[in-house]
């Protein structure tokens, strides 16, 4: 079950009656399919039974897994799909083998509801977790011991990871590639997704106001702009002038477009562009806040603490290609 850089290990995916079809293809999706381009530095896959007997999905698809949950004794990572009901019952032999699993080291991480069944198992006790929007206060309600996070994309809390609603499972998983294989791999798997590259765990789950019909054409070139050149000031006088609108009415249409003001998109693009020059250059820490726009070490340091919970070294340590 160890994994290294040149071998992440087997991802194992748990099926059981009732089955969510889209998040068990998510992960068929991001880690089942093979990556010839990748050679070996690839994850084994297998899917195994929660439970004996014919196996049946939402739509009455029938699954029978070759393995049961056995299998979870191999895995380096195991996902759980979202349950077939929060009100759903967690089989304990189920419960049982993701705790053995646990202790011996395997990652755990669920997609939408699948934090039922992590929290079930008491896995989430005293840790922070996600879920679907609609079923957070549900999950605080029956186990008061999780730290329920209801208004982001996923929690990352090392070996257990939880993420929201179903496509969000995606954003975990090309997270957990990142993790393991560093960006550019996880950047070729997003880019056959046709997926964004990245996106952080920290973002709200909605949206309240729908997108205007052509507000991302509309921004296009002044998103190209800015990321072009992260190292220059951009008030939101200058962005505006770049759309040829007035300063607030910019800002209404960024919002609306966007979902979060121009400063915080300004903020996760230079912190983004500094994540990637950690992980793939040896540029020191000075460098790279002057060329995303942070002006010092300092400033950098203190996003890198308030968003990222660590230090810009202790990224690079841990995330570095």
């Amino acid at each position: 079950m160890k994994a290294t850089r040149m071998n992440p290990g087997l991802v194992a995916v748990i099926v059981y009656d009732g089955l969510s079809l889209f998040e068990y293809g998510c992960a068929v999706e991001v880690f089942g399919l093979p990556r010839p381009e990748l050679g070996d530095r690839w994850y084994g896959f297998a899917a195994c039974a929660a439970e004996p007997g014919v196996l049946r999905g939402a739509g009455g698809i029938q699954i029978q897994p070759a393995e049961g949950l056995e299998l979870l004794e191999r895995a380096r990572t195991i996902i759980v799909p979202g349950w077939r009901g929060i009100e759903a019952p967690v089989p304990e032999p189920l419960c049982e083998a993701l705790h053995q699993a646990h202790a011996r080291g395997a990652r755990i991480l669920s997609i939408c509801t699948g934090a039922f069944v992590l929290a079930a198992a008491g896995l989430l006790d005293g840790r922070c977790a996600t879920t679907h929007w609609r079923h957070a206060p549900a999950l605080a309600a029956r186990y008061p011991r999780v730290q329920v996070q209801a208004d982001v994309l996923y929690v990352d809390a090392g070996n257990i990871l939880t993420s929201a609603g179903s496509a969000a499972g995606i954003d975990l998983c090309l997270h957990l590639i990142r993790r393991d294989l560093g960006p550019r791999v996880a950047n070729q798997v997003a880019r056959r997704l046709v997926m964004p590259p990245h996106r952080e765990g920290g973002q709200a789950q909605y949206i309240e106001e729908l997108v205007p019909r052509r507000a991302s054409t509309s921004l296009a070139p002044l998103l190209d702009a800015v990321r072009a050149s992260l190292g220059e000031d951009w008030p939101i006088a200058k962005m505006a002038a770049h759309t040829a609108t007035s300063a607030r009415s910019f800002q209404r249409h960024f919002v609306s477009a966007m979902g979060m003001p121009p400063g915080e998109w300004l903020l996760a693009q230079r912190l983004a562009a500094a994540r990637t020059m950690l992980e793939e250059t040896d540029a020191s820490v000075d460098e790279i806040a002057l060329q995303v726009g942070f002006g010092d070490a300092a400033t950098l340091r203190g996003h890198f603490r308030n968003r990222l919970g660590t230090s810009p070294g202790g990224y690079r340590k841990r995330f570095r290609a």
